[in-house]
């Protein structure tokens, strides 16, 4: 049984390191939330809405946490009920696996905070 992207870990990344070909990607890509964008087959960017700054803000720190549990840090935007990331590899210059486990481990976060606000 092959383990999901969210149960996985990210694995030190080497410089010299190459990206995924667009054909590694594709069934990567397949195993997201339908809301992630992939831009030029070099990054994943997604937008996070929120009903207010906290919220975002929240978010924005949750994920900062797991960024640096893995290793593998995304570019992170946050505005007034908005957190958009921006997730690629550096040293690839492109897309690696890490990417697709961060992106779902990010969307893993979305969903158990929804769950808090929906409970508490």
């Amino acid at each position: 049984m092959t383990m999901s992207l969210v149960d996985r870990k990210c694995t030190p990344c080497e410089g010299g390191m190459a990206p995924l070909t667009p054909e590694e990607i594709a069934p990567l890509f397949q195993k997201l939330e339908s809301s992630w964008q992939l831009v030029e087959n070099r990054r994943l960017e997604k937008e996070y809405k929120f009903k207010n700054f906290r919220r975002a803000l929240e978010f924005v720190n949750h994920v900062g946490e797991i960024a640096e549990r893995e290793g593998h840090h995304p570019d992170i935007f946050l505005s007034w009920g908005k957190v958009r990331l921006c997730i690629w590899t550096h040293v690839a210059g492109g897309l690696t696996e890490n990417d697709f486990i961060l992106a779902a481990k990010s969307d893993r976060a979305f969903e158990e905070m929804i769950r808090r606000a929906i409970s508490g």
